[in-house]
């Protein structure tokens, strides 16, 4: 059985692309990295790296086995950063895997909160820009607990937070945003619009077109954004709606965001892949009593159909 460290030495050579370069980031000589590996290569039964001229190359077999590498060296930190927490060490280092979109609006004052609890452990953060890839990630062992839509037949501990609501956002004077259906709007009535929309990589591109579909049209495009913050700034200044989560919408937007009728809802869990140990349960409990997933701002003016107020533009004398 290929020992930690022969699993080690495998990713380094993979990562660096030689031999040597592994040897030196390991602080190792040369000879022992390649007698170790060899050695690992005879318990699998056959090579794993092809030597080239300059590099290496997976075999089959190294690419079969090299995502279970990473993820044995990534499970055997988590148990010795879990075993240290358990033990009352109080430093340490919590990895956490997320979407860009909740990144930016549901974790900051999460980890604010955290951070007030825990100053002396460190968090280590893994953004992604689909939930897929979020769920693949954590399968493979990259942190000690996700926070996203929970993946179909996950295994081990969830702990659902609520749900998160996508809004509309238009130019505060947009028609929509003044008719008296405001501060609700159906997307058929958008359907001639051009809408500031999502790169393809990104899962909120996936989610503005099925929205779209489900109402009868495909969206048309008048620009594409990776970053739902970029988004809410070109459809305030009129480039065309767009549709984000609402607990990424800031204080005093100066935009109009209406709610879909019928509402459109994402539901958010912190996961893990075994039983947490007391550090991460502790940052689940965090999560659960302090994620704002609509935020009191967002929640009043969808609720009093308040529109922001247009100041005076004024120039230096």
């Amino acid at each position: 059985m290929a020992t930690l460290r022969q699993l080690e030495y495998m990713v380094t050579i993979v990562d660096k692309g030689s031999f040597t370069r592994a040897a030196e980031s390991l602080n190792v000589t040369q000879p022992g990295l390649s007698h170790q590996f060899q050695a690992m290569e005879r318990e699998v039964g056959g090579p794993l790296l092809e030597r080239l001229p300059r590099g290496v190359r997976l075999t089959p077999a190294g690419r079969s086995m090299l995502p279970h590498a990473r993820a044995a060296l990534a499970e055997a930190h988590r148990a010795t950063a879990s075993a240290r927490r358990a033990a009352g060490v109080s430093t340490g280092e919590l990895h956490l895997a997320t979407l860009y979109s909740i990144s930016s609006g549901v974790l900051p004052p999460v980890l604010g909160r955290w951070r007030e609890r825990h100053p002396g452990v460190r968090v280590r953060l893994f953004e992604h820009r689909r939930a897929e890839e979020l769920a693949q990630a954590m399968a493979a062992g990259q942190a000690d607990l996700a926070v996203g839509p929970l993946p179909d037949n996950w295994e081990g501990t969830a702990r659902h937070i609520g749900a998160e609501e996508f809004l509309v956002v238009l130019t505060a004077d947009d028609p929509a945003a003044t008719a008296p259906r405001a501060p609700q709007v159906r997307l058929p009535d958008l359907a001639e619009r051009e809408w500031v929309h999502f790169t393809p990589d990104s899962g909120l591109a996936d989610i503005l077109e099925h929205a779209c579909a489900d109402a009868g049209f495909r969206p048309r495009v008048a620009v594409r954004t990776e970053q739902a913050s970029s988004a809410l700034g070109y459809a305030s200044a009129g480039l065309g709606p767009t549709l984000v989560p609402a607990n990424i919408i800031p204080p005093h937007f100066g935009g109009a965001f209406l709610r879909l009728d019928p509402p459109l809802r994402r539901r958010l869990t912190g996961y893990t892949r075994t039983s947490p140990d007391p550090v991460t349960a502790n940052f689940l409990e965090t999560l659960g009593d302090h994620a704002s997933l609509t935020p009191p701002h967002v929640a009043r003016r969808l609720r009093t159909g308040d529109r922001p107020q247009r100041r005076a533009s004024t120039v230096p004398n």
